[in-house]
């Protein structure tokens, strides 16, 4: 039965708070196969549910839309704010049936500056880094309540409570440059309120340190309730210089920073200090100070909507106990007990602890990857010396006290408690909180092969740990948001999780972060005016373009292109700029060089991350540039720039001739790593392979010259590796490489027990870093065969690679429409030349299977069936069956051709 579900606004169901400007609206649909198919659809919107009818609508009528079936922008009248708006879909099929889904809903925010009347606010005294403000205020509630809409922000952290009860999520709000935008999250509280006095309360950290992954600003808090009664009467409750400041906090201020880069704060808390009633009405205004307002003006910063989900707790984990042991304390101290815990894992997140309280009893929570060689915690922060890696809780003394510091994501996998004079026991006093950024996570994979299957699930384990806020390169030391990261973890991200926000963020912040020049920071956002961080990796920036492409390749939304055309453009047309006018070739000009990471063996000169010397041109850059360059010429015709197109195509192809000219050895057949040296690198090819840079008559070559290497690619080389083998018909070679379980590769850190990836193939640094993550794309990509043949997965190909020693394998994938999912099988020893391929194909796909192992000529006794109807044999098409709209032998590999649907093929005799 046809069905229409899963209605999202700008990518949300439900969602509150949502800016009304360029609203895209979606559904998916699923039409079983045989039925008759959607050819258009119609969108109804309203401010009540009872209007959602053709011709009653008050508000917005879309009419019948042919052509894009799951989704549109919204084309009606400007939309109120803070308003709960209804709306539901029409589909038409073939024949001229239509159906209806149910009503979707959505709330609008605050639109513009003028909506915002609460104050930035902050508590009295001098500037601090590290600084905790508790807030509070009574309001009085005049009546029964119909809607009611809490909007709120923070620089940089906060929690927000009614009487008492925690709202929303964890890390709120995600970091930005303030001065380009700041993100404030929506929440709708109407069950939350009553009539009567109210309490609104929050606790607000501000940093300040001049970190790597946020920027200083000022401390401030800003708060807005807009409240809406029974009888149609508003209230709006703001803050203001008449809310109240808890004058003895439990937060320490000022303390230091976990680790070198400043990125978060020891949490330092003495529950002595807080009167639990803080946060309820009547609390005793002796015990406050009034707010002053935070020096922000009221609309300096511009206040915009967090798209991206806040933190979530996603698991509980109970650690296990792996040492304990009385050490001498310092200076002649009492001796001191010592638990060591192991989560069996990397995870971002925290501890949660609950025990009999102690008065004046302070525990100390210390995290790392690694221990020591007696057993203990070591006193780091992945790779860097840090004696600060801890949180401490001074207890009140009560009979049961729960605390977690959840002001920042910590990354460990042990943990060691001290202070407390007690055995502690995992699971009932102490639990680790697993916490990231919550997006739905949509994919899977599953193989006979249980490496594989270890690999895939260390590589989702590590994309987790590493959005947070912002897609992240390490949850530990950096927790920065790079743009090469961002590209590489783009890959297992938009196959896996609901990932659009958190890739858009990335875009945005480096827009809004971009140089005078059109380049950008190393990372942002960041204190980019502190010399720690004022960096620069030239080659970085060009990932800008490649991963705005795969974005929108992925959901075919050119408002993307629209959106960030403009910076992608000054940042081409800078390095175009630079380029020698004898070579025509772009030389490093300034910062860092890279081409591989980490530890490359590919020739640069100097691997520090201070300045290069060399001004030569280097390969990688030169081929990611021709990259941009191409890009951005397709990105200018598909929004209607066609001179733009033109002069970035003209662009591509000089610079393509350069790159050959100067950089490819003709009589080597290879691409040296760059002017001026003779070195031939596996990576180096690799990536013009992928790229389509190799002179056509030696690209075969060239591919067989990087399958049979030894493997010298790192993490940023090793991706367009397997993709340029994959594509080239190296598949063997490519799967040697995912699944070898001996140094280097993937495998072996599973084969070494790691559960979640390394910064690179040695066990040294970062223990968990989500570049490493693309292999989990990979293995659904190519091994169980789904990839995309058009923008927004209007067209699918399934062409599964079968290795041998692998009997089955299977994945589902995130796509616009829905989850695409296939798997393969082999037969059993009774039947070793048969092979079973199961699919499932959204509607609104077109599909194609690729099955490489027929023979053409009629001498091949291979046969193909669907549902047990024979489809193929004798070397010939012999009939066709619902949804399958035709079979055809092209280059060695019969194609079947698909309608949306859920299949089940059998291949016999291959």
């Amino acid at each position: 039965m046809a069905l229409i579900h899963h209605l999202h606004v700008d990518g949300q169901d439900s969602p509150t708070g949502i800016d009304v400007t360029d609203l895209q609206i979606s559904w998916q649909l699923d039409y079983a196969r045989g039925e008759a198919q959607p050819v258009a659809a119609q969108l109804l919107l309203a401010t009540r549910r009872d209007l959602l009818s053709p011709g009653q609508t008050d508000v917005w009528d879309s009419g019948m839309m042919t052509g894009r079936l799951t989704d549109c922008r919204y084309g009606g009248p400007e939309l109120e704010d803070c308003t709960r708006y209804w709306w539901k879909v029409l589909a038409r099929d073939e024949k001229g049936d239509v159906i209806a889904s149910e009503p979707g809903t959505f709330l609008t925010g605050l639109g513009d500056a003028e909506a915002w009347r609460a104050q930035w606010i902050w508590k009295p005294g001098e500037l601090q880094i590290n600084d905790f403000a508790y807030f509070r205020k009574d309001i009085e509630l005049r009546g029964p309540i119909r809607q009611a809409l809490l909007f709120a922000s923070a620089h940089h952290a906060m929690r927000l409570f009614i009487d008492g009860s925690r709202i929303g999520g964890y890390g709120s709000p995600a970091p930005t440059n303030p001065e380009q935008r700041k993100l404030y999250t929506a929440y709708e509280v109407t069950s939350s309120l009553r009539p009567g006095k109210v309490c609104l309360a929050a606790i607000a950290h501000y940093l300040g340190g001049g970190g790597q992954n946020y920027v200083d600003g000022l401390p401030g808090f800003r708060l807005q309730l807009e409240v809406i009664y029974e009888d149609g009467s508003s209230e709006t409750f703001g803050t203001d210089e008449s809310w109240q400041i808890v004058q003895e906090i439990p937060h320490a201020c000022g303390t230091p920073y976990q680790q070198n880069r400043r990125v978060s704060a020891i949490e330092d808390y003495d529950a002595r200090k807080l009167d639990p009633a803080w946060n309820r009405t009547d609390f005793a205004a002796e015990a406050c100070l009034q707010a002053v307002p935070s020096g922000i003006p009221a609309h300096r910063w511009p206040m915009k909507r967090q798209r991206l989900q806040e933190g979530a707790e996603a698991e509980l984990i109970v650690p296990a106990l792996v040492k304990q042991a009385l050490t001498p304390g310092d200076d002649g101290a009492p001796e001191t007990l010592r638990q060591v815990f192991d989560a069996g894992q990397i995870l971002s997140g925290w501890p949660r602890i609950t025990l009999t309280g102690i008065s004046g009893t302070t525990i100390r929570l210390r995290y790392s990857e690694d221990l020591d060689e007696h057993g203990f915690v070591k006193h780091n922060v992945s790779n860097e010396t840090s004696h600060h890696y801890y949180d401490q809780f001074t207890m009140r003394g009560d009979e049961l006290e729960t605390w977690q510091p959840d002001f920042s994501y910590k990354a460990f996998r042990y943990i060691e408690v001290t202070g407390y004079p007690e055995t502690i026991r995992p699971g009932e006093q102490l639990s680790l909180v697993l916490a990231y950024t919550g997006m739905a996570e949509l994919g899977s994979f599953d193989s006979s092969d249980e490496l594989l299957n270890k690999l895939y699930a260390a590589c989702i384990r590590t994309q987790k740990n590493n959005v947070l806020g912002q897609i992240v390169d390490c949850p530990h030391r950096e927790q920065a948001q790079y743009l090469a990261d961002s590209d590489l973890q783009a890959e297992t991200l938009l196959y896996n999780f609901d990932a659009r926000a958190a890739l858009e963020k990335v875009l945005t912040d480096f827009a809004g972060g971009q140089l005078d020049d059109g380049t950008f920071p190393f990372v942002y956002p960041t204190n980019y005016d502190k010399p720690d961080f004022k960096l620069q990796i030239p080659e970085w920036d060009l990932h800008f373009c490649s991963l705005l492409w795969k974005l929108y390749m992925h959901t075919a939304d050119d408002r993307l292109i629209v959106r960030y055309y403009d910076t992608a453009k000054r940042m081409v047309d800078y390095y175009l700029g630079i380029r020698d006018t004898n070579t025509g070739l772009v030389p490093l000009d300034k910062g860092w060089h890279i081409s591989d990471w980490p530890y490359p063996s590919v020739d640069h000169g100097s691997n520090s991350l201070e300045q290069e010397t060399s001004s030569a041109p280097f390969t990688v850059q030169n081929m990611k540039l021709h990259l941009a360059v191409d890009v951005l010429s397709r990105m200018a015709g598909l929004i209607g720039r066609d001179r733009d197109a033109s002069h970035y195509d003209a662009e591509a192809r000089l610079l393509r001739e350069a790159i050959v000219e100067h950089l490819y050895d003709s009589a080597a057949r290879r691409f040296r790593s760059g002017l001026g040296t003779g070195q031939i690198h596996q990576g180096v090819n690799a990536l013009a392979v992928h790229l389509g840079l190799a002179p056509a008559g030696d690209a075969a070559d060239i591919v067989d010259y990087i399958a049979n290497s030894p493997w010298e690619s790192r993490t940023v080389l090793s991706l367009p590796l397997l993709r340029a083998l994959f594509e080239n018909g190296q598949g063997e070679a490519a799967y040697r490489l995912i699944s070898k379980e001996s140094y280097p590769g993937w495998g072996y850190m599973i084969s070494q027990g790691a559960p979640t990836m390394w910064e690179g193939w040695d066990d040294i640094e970062s223990h968990c870093h989500a570049w490493n993550g693309y292999p989990a794309r990979m293995l659904q990509e190519y091994v169980v065969g789904i990839r995309s043949m058009a923008p927004g997965f209007a067209e699918a190909e399934i062409a599964p690679f079968m290795p041998e020693g692998l009997s089955h394998a299977s994945a589902a994938i995130s796509t616009p429409f829905g989850a695409l999912s296939a798997g393969w099988e082999r037969g059993t020893q009774e039947s070793p030349n048969e092979y079973r391929l199961t699919l499932h194909v959204p509607t609104a796909i077109k599909a194609k299977l690729v099955l490489p192992m027929f023979k053409q000529d009629g001498s091949s006794n291979a046969v193909l069936l669907e549902s047990e109807q024979t489809l193929w044999a004798n070397g010939t098409a012999c009939g066709l069956t619902t949804g399958v709209r035709g079979i055809d032998y092209v280059n060695g590999c019969l194609e079947v051709r698909i309608e949306s649907g859920t299949y089940d093929f059998v291949m016999k005799g291959v």
